[in-house]
């Protein structure tokens, strides 16, 4: 640079310093763009749902931010402890949506910045709140994943309190079947907490896949309470296996696929007491133990018997009995439970599986409400269906 030029510079100088001077003494300022400005200028338009500063937000409510006329440079969606919730962002950078479910009673706060098709940035922020249950119900699912079930089996829903909500917990429930199956929830009396239970119309189809999902967090159960977690189970139905318990008959036959593969002389419980009287009806094989200590004062009590299949929560079983041996064939003298020979109620034993339809009839008292949880059979599908919470379809 020329010696001229030089002195130009630093003439120059001298005038800008001079110019910021003068501005102090004068007490004026210089007007320059703040960053506010800058990002009210920008053409970008961001939504944020559920609104910054929202309360009661249900965890589980669609969660998201969008960009109108620009893309999300940066976010982030954060709880109060500084945990990042997970999320996935568009491919064109223009919606993040969050993709796990929240806390209750839990604020969470955007950070972040979009872009305007202007090149001008634009922030993202704000808080909101999750809702604070009074209290949350878990709830269990009677089959387990993987269990393979018979074709009577009802799925059972069981809350650990009482759900007063029930249309709304039942909009959550839903079974899949690989095979079309007509079937239908119903609410139960309850029974130490709510409970619901699914029945298709006719018995399943041997090999039908099943899921049940139970879509439960974040669900209004009323009365303050709210889901304390999804459930979900994944079984599969097995052989057709349906016992034929006809009282006059005193005999029991198991049809296994449509083939009869035992044929066995058995004694019925009937009488003058009700208690002792073998209910007539769909019952329901729930559990089995090869022994069990039985008790029906003050005719016995902590007798051990052999080969025991249960069919009813009242008491109802098929096993072993020695003692009725002479019965078993040509008269109903039990107690209200299908009694066999040793032999014959171990032959049976091991083909038993939960979902067995035990189907008894000719007794003097028909299968209830008043015998125990499992009674699913005994309703006609009319009267089922209007046990659901939902209008009928």
């Amino acid at each position: 640079m020329s010696a001229q030029g030089r002195e130009r510079g630093v003439r120059g100088g001298r005038a800008v310093v001079a110019v910021i001077l003068l501005a102090v003494l004068t007490g004026c300022t210089i007007d320059r763009p703040s960053k506010d400005a800058e990002a009210a200028e920008s053409v970008a338009q961001v939504t944020i749902a559920p609104a910054p500063g929202a309360t009661d937000v249900d965890p589980v409510a669609p969660v998201s931010v969008t960009v109108a006329h620009g893309t999300i440079d940066q976010i982030a969606l954060t709880n109060a402890g500084g945990k990042q919730i997970t999320g996935q962002l568009s491919p064109d950078r223009t919606t993040y949506k969050v993709s796990e479910p929240l806390g209750y009673g839990a604020s969470y706060t955007w950070a972040g910045t979009a872009i305007g098709a202007d090149a001008k940035p634009i922030p993202i922020d704000g808080t909101f709140t999750t809702i604070s249950p009074q209290s949350t119900i878990p709830a269990t699912i009677n089959i387990g994943d993987g269990q393979e079930v018979g074709i009577g089996a009802p799925i059972i829903l069981k809350f650990a309190g009482p759900v007063t909500n029930k249309a709304a917990v039942e909009k959550a429930l839903t079974v899949t079947t690989d095979q079309s199956t007509e079937g239908s929830w119903a609410w139960l009396p309850d029974d130490g907490g709510s409970r619901v239970h699914w029945r298709p119309k006719n018995y399943w189809t041997p090999g039908t896949t099943v899921h049940v999902a139970a879509k439960l967090y974040g669900v209004d159960l009323g009365g303050g309470a709210y889901g304390d977690s999804d459930v979900t189970s994944d079984f599969t139905i097995g052989r057709s296996q349906i016992v034929i318990a006809n009282a006059p008959s005193h005999r029991m036959q198991v049809v296994r696929d449509g083939a009869t593969i035992f044929d066995f002389a058995v004694s019925y419980g009937e009488g003058n007491e009700a208690r002792n009287v073998t209910r007539s009806g769909v019952h329901i094989v729930t559990e089995k133990y090869e022994d069990f200590m039985m008790s029906n004062p003050p005719y016995y009590t902590n007798v051990r018997e052999r080969w025991a299949v249960r069919i009813s929560n009242n008491g109802e079983f098929i096993h072993a009995n020695p003692e009725s041996l002479s019965a078993q064939g040509s008269s109903n003298v039990t107690n209200g439970c299908i009694n066999l020979s040793p032999g014959d109620a171990q032959a049976y034993f091991p083909t038993a599986l939960y979902g067995d339809p035990v189907e008894v009839t000719g007794t003097s008292i028909e299968l209830s409400q008043a015998d125990g949880d499992i009674y699913d059979w005994a309703v006609d599908w009319q009267t089922w269906k209007s046990m659901s919470a939902l209008p009928a379809e």
